[in-house]
């Protein structure tokens, strides 16, 4: 074999060994659950979806991971901790809404607003 077929079997080999990598890291990757549509959304919900909009989402996106200037929501309340390492139960995130911590500022909600967020936040 000359020197430039075997300087090519390499670089196949070297790609193919990459793309398999590749492969098998994307296997390995948990995917998130989708956001549930909201054509499909309850009233609670809805509602949950325009608290939302008013009092979060100028620092979380809801559909993605990504942070913005707060983490992202994405199937927060699907997750096993929150980026805090607390499970999202509902009652800590409405202990970590209303009251804030760190650079995330405190919510002022009442019950029904709560309520509703919260049904809002278990459809992302």
């Amino acid at each position: 074999m000359g020197h430039m077929q075997k300087r090519n079997s390499i670089a196949i080999k070297a790609l193919a060994l990459c793309a398999a990598a590749g492969l098998f890291g994307m296997a390995g990757c948990r995917t998130l659950p989708p956001s549930k549509p909201s054509a499909q959304w309850t009233e609670e919900e809805a509602r949950g979806a325009n608290v939302y909009q008013k009092s979060c989402a100028r620092c979380h996106y809801p559909t993605t991971t990504s942070g913005l200037h707060g983490p992202g929501l994405q199937a927060l309340t699907k997750l096993k901790a929150m980026p805090s390492g607390a499970p999202p139960t509902d009652e800590r995130l409405t202990t970590l809404i209303l009251r804030g911590r760190g650079e995330m500022p405190r919510t002022a909600l009442d019950d029904s607003q709560m309520q509703d967020l919260l049904a809002y936040l278990h459809t992302l």
